[in-house]
């Protein structure tokens, strides 16, 4: 069976994971993490794609990023994830791929859901037990979204500089939204539109998307189907 074509519109947010081949580490130590994170800054100012949040996990990255034009993001990350393996091979004598294919990617609504995938990205290394607190995990946008170091490479969207009126603000108010867990349902919602390449969205979102690029944009919950009886009870 073919695969769907990527869900990719200009101006929509895009939650992003790689991994690497058979859930082998990417990154093998901290010149390592810097290197990725410097070539992703190089790509995206060269393909002008806005990078909103990033984790560098061990075996595999999240990123949020929002293209202004068609193949942005497919753009970045193919030139990010060429130049970062041939460097790690040169520099450790190996051959060959180091990813196991290609990215997987969801459109986000950022009105709704913008800054939830981004807390879902910063939470990743409390989930996999690495620290007690995201800001204690040096390889994640935490803390330059939570104003405890410069922005670097992040470009901050409309719903983030509505949390306040100067940075301090905003920064406070973004380090509160942690205070609160991500509801299981949500976080389920969160992967599975993300494994299908689909729509993480409201329903009138999701339908715009679909009409938009004629492929289908969102996926149900995982799980049996509901009974006749349970589609039709309120």
């Amino acid at each position: 069976m073919s695969r769907l074509p990527r869900l990719d519109i200009p101006g929509v947010p895009q939650h992003i994971v790689v991994r690497g081949v058979d859930r082998q580490p990417l990154f093998f130590g901290f010149d390592d993490y810097r290197s990725y994170l410097c070539l992703l800054a190089d790509a995206s100012a060269r393909y002008r794609c806005a990078v909103h949040a990033y984790a560098l996990m061990t075996n595999h990255v999240h990123l949020l990023a929002t293209g202004d034009r068609p193949g942005s993001v497919a753009s970045l990350m193919h030139r990010v994830g060429s130049r970062y393996v041939r460097r790690l091979n040169d520099q450790r004598g190996r051959t060959g791929t180091l990813f196991e294919g290609r990215y997987r990617a969801c459109l986000v609504e950022s009105e709704r859901y913008l800054l939830t995938c981004m807390r879902y990205i910063e939470l990743n290394p409390m989930r996999a037990g690495m620290v007690d607190h995201p800001a204690l995990y040096r390889w994640s946008s935490y803390r330059a979204n939570a104003g405890l170091e410069p922005v670097g490479l992040i470009v901050p969207r409309d719903e983030y500089l509505q949390l306040g009126h100067s940075c301090e603000e905003r920064a406070r108010a973004y380090r509160a939204l942690f205070d609160c867990t991500i509801p299981v349902p949500l976080l389920d919602q969160i992967r599975l539109q993300l494994n299908k390449g689909c729509v993480l969205g409201s329903t009138g979102f999701v339908e715009s998307i679909a009409q938009r690029s004629g492929r289908r944009a969102h996926v149900g919950e995982p799980g049996r189907p509901r009974s006749r009886a349970a589609v039709t009870m309120h």
